[in-house]
């Protein structure tokens, strides 16, 4: 009897702590229904021409007179021959935002398409137009004929909290109105070749065929448009990113009133502040966006923005690392003020700028003459000497001097400074001329950190040295 009691007590709380354990669990069969007639399929279709084909192509080399080289001419020569038009295809998705057939999808997803059907959950198909696209956003606005189609509400991406559940629909490789599920993992995350847009990165698994289309909140809105993925393999590796909704709908009201996207622009190049940067600016922790370059004739620069300045604030926002700058200034209106907040020289800065339109072509300072000198040792564990005038054209730099030898140990090497670098800043103060470079060297206080303002190839770079004994 006592082993009767001590089963059913056992079944019972395996039963009881089931119940509980489901009731915690998501339920989102609700959302899912409410939104799956809001979301399309599109089918795409491109004719790469004969000639767009050779291009990529080249003919092999053969001796002179060889035979085999008339015959390969002949071949990329002619068109019916080896290169004649073909047809692609492509798969996405997207979502319904007005009830006479605007759709939201990425640019990728329609970019280049000849034609573009989207596909309704009824199975309805119709031809679409694109209204326009935005390539640097990864947002595109087409629309279809229809007439009091079901539409999706919005929320705010900027109430989405990290471990909160989220819900993706789409057709991944052709499944049309897949769901997937999972939670936030990241906010405000800056890819390499996005620079303007603050992703969402959650683990729901997105596939190809899955750009473009909705990710919702608990509260069935739409919160994003799921863009990209992570991946070696091209699938789904727990990492997926989606452009948050505000953006992708400023960008789509752009684009439907103007026909265009217009972006605020500031002017600077920047960096993230490494500890040992914080450290030399007087910083207790690491935060902001450090100039590393003004650009010329810039808001920036008109604004007084300084090289070694911090930016830690924009229009009442906090700039928490670098890659939180671009995204707000490009959201900004153009010729309107904003403050910027800055460190600078330890304490903190207040700087009104009128923001600019992000322009197409950004040009550099011209380079000018100054006769060469050399210094063979330094504090610093380098050697350098003065700008000669082809490297000022190269790198586009009015000033500084360039690492000759970087010594085997001691502070250059530690700090990552590398020969052929251009020194142009050194503790907030430029530098000018070997002489100039010497001076402010030999008066930096050993053991403490100092920012160090390098250019390179791929642009300037701050770091942080600590000079030597001498």
């Amino acid at each position: 009897m006592k082993k009767l009691n001590t089963t059913l007590f056992s079944i019972f709380f395996m039963l009881f702590f089931s119940s509980q354990v489901m009731a915690q669990l998501p339920d989102f069969t609700e959302i899912v229904e409410n939104a799956k007639d809001s979301v399309v399929n599109i089918s795409t279709s491109k004719t790469i021409k004969s000639q767009q084909l050779k291009k990529h192509l080249e003919i092999p080399e053969f001796p002179e007179g060889s035979p085999f080289g008339e015959l390969f001419k002949k071949f990329f020569d002619h068109d019916g021959f080896g290169f004649q038009d073909r047809e692609t295809s492509s798969l996405g998705s997207g979502f319904i935002i007005s009830d006479d057939g605007y759709i939201l999808t990425n640019h990728h997803v329609i970019d280049g398409a000849d034609e573009i059907i989207v596909r309704l959950d009824n199975r309805q198909e119709y031809e679409a137009t694109v209204i326009g696209s935005d390539k640097d956003s990864d947002v595109a606005l087409i629309k279809i004929d229809g007439k009091r189609l079901p539409v999706l509400k919005f929320g705010d991406s900027n109430k989405l909290k990290v471990g909160e559940w989220v819900l993706a629909i789409g057709s991944p490789f052709g499944f049309d109105h897949t769901v997937t599920a999972g939670i936030v993992s990241a906010k405000g995350r800056s890819l390499p070749s996005d620079n303007y847009v603050p992703f969402i990165q959650t683990d729901v698994a997105i596939n190809p065929g899955n750009s473009g289309g909705p990710l919702f909140n608990m509260d069935g809105e739409v919160v994003g448009i799921n863009s990209q993925i992570y991946s070696r393999s091209g699938g789904f590796m727990g990492l997926s990113f989606a452009i948050p909704i505000e953006m992708a709908v400023d960008v789509a009201d752009q684009i439907k009133n103007t026909g265009k996207v217009s972006r605020g622009w500031l002017g600077v190049l920047i960096q993230e502040v490494t500890r040992d940067l914080a450290e030399s600016f007087g910083m207790k922790n690491p935060h902001g966006a450090l100039v590393a370059k003004v650009l010329e004739d810039s808001p920036a620069e008109r604004a007084g923005i300084q090289v070694g300045d911090v930016i830690v604030e924009f229009n009442g926002k906090k700039v928490s690392r670098s890659s939180s700058l671009p995204p707000l200034v490009g959201r900004t209106a153009v010729d309107k003020y904003s403050e910027v907040v800055v460190i600078r020289n330890r304490s903190k800065k207040t700087i009104r700028v009128k923001i600019a339109q992000l322009p197409e072509d950004i040009t550099q300072a011209k380079a000018s003459v100054e006769v060469e000198k050399e210094i063979k040792k330094s504090v610093l564990g380098l050697s350098v000497k003065d700008l000669d005038k082809q490297t000022r054209q190269k790198m586009k730099v009015e000033s500084g001097v360039q690492v000759i030898d970087v010594e085997e140990t001691g502070p250059a090497l530690e700090a990552g400074i590398r020969k052929g670098d251009i020194i142009s800043m050194i503790d907030n103060r430029s530098v000018t001329s070997v002489e100039n470079f010497e001076k402010i060297a030999n008066n930096l206080k050993p053991g403490k950190s100092v920012a160090i303002l390098i250019q390179r190839d791929n642009g300037p770079v701050f770091l942080a040295i600590k000079p030597q004994d001498t």
